[in-house]
């Protein structure tokens, strides 16, 4: 399947800014992220809703799927900067078409998988990338990683730890597991035939995580998968005391009797370096030295 990459930006283009799952804890952390965005020459615009608070949510799905429905046909907007992840991004999903309109960034990771996601079943590059809560804390070289490919469209590869051998080409899908997982099966799921899916997640244990690769597996997508890349696991460590296989072993275990290529420790996911990853560009990863890298 072929990818529509939405155009480059450029310094002085209107970048809104959503909150489509969980309401917003981290004030001075938002403040951070929104001035590196406008440190670069952005114009950023807050929906109505980036502080609205509903339960857990940002708000109402109904003023939640309104500002990104705004965001996204706004012919002078660029790109979508996500405000944070959270929960609630599979809620706004229930009713909700893209519109065919000209593509534009939608930038976020965690829970803003659903969207990635959706995105991705219609043929459109969104971005896997710090929020704007977590993207201040990203080291210099993963802050010119982002500028650069959504600027010049260049991208250098990151570097992990080979598991299993072998090179693979194919389209990139990166996702959170946990969330991933509860859209399997709903027609928000990708195709993901011959793809290199990246895969992180925060504050799960090993059993849960080996629970979640189990359905995968019992589903068939696995053997239809090109290569796997692993981000980072953080929070993922049975407590001390507990019987159990550790985080490694249950990833092991679950994906390294699939033959195909997978590269773990690569560096994204939370509580550490973010790189950014462009679903649906065409990647190679290879699990003979542990690279991952977007082909020209």
């Amino acid at each position: 399947m072929n990818f529509q990459r939405p155009d480059l930006l450029q310094s002085g283009n209107l970048l809104k800014v959503i909150a489509p799952s969980g309401a917003l804890k981290e004030y001075e952390a938002f403040e951070r992220g929104l001035s590196i965005w406008r440190s670069r020459g952005y114009r950023l615009e807050l929906a109505d809703n980036w502080d609205d608070r509903n339960g857990y949510l940002a708000g109402t799905d109904r003023d939640r799927r309104q500002a990104l429905q705004e965001a996204w046909l706004d012919p002078e907007c660029k790109g979508i900067l996500c405000a944070r992840g959270g929960y609630g991004s599979m809620r706004l999903l229930e009713d909700w078409h893209w519109s065919p309109n000209k593509p534009k960034w939608i930038v976020g990771f965690s829970d803003i998988t659903g969207l990635l996601w959706s995105l991705g079943k219609e043929g459109i590059t969104g971005l896997h990338a710090p929020v704007l809560t977590t993207i201040a804390d990203e080291p210099d070289w993963s802050l010119a990683r982002l500028f650069n490919y959504l600027e010049t469209g260049k991208l250098p590869p990151i570097e992990g730890t080979g598991w299993v051998g072998g090179k693979v080409i194919g389209r990139l899908i990166a996702a959170n597991l946990t969330v991933a997982t509860h859209l399997l099966g709903t027609r928000f799921q990708p195709n993901l035939d011959g793809v290199i899916l990246a895969l992180e997640d925060v504050g799960e244990a090993p059993y849960r995580i080996d629970r979640m690769l189990t359905q995968w597996r019992l589903l068939g997508i696995f053997e239809r998968l090109g290569g796997v890349a692993l981000g980072r696991f953080s929070n993922c460590d049975a407590p001390i005391g507990v019987n159990s296989w550790t985080l490694e072993e249950v990833l092991r275990d679950r994906l390294g009797d699939l033959g195909i290529p997978v590269v773990a420790n690569l560096p994204f996911g939370h509580d550490g370096v973010n790189a950014i990853l462009p679903v649906g560009e065409l990647f190679e990863l290879d699990g003979d030295i542990g690279s991952l890298r977007m082909k020209d």
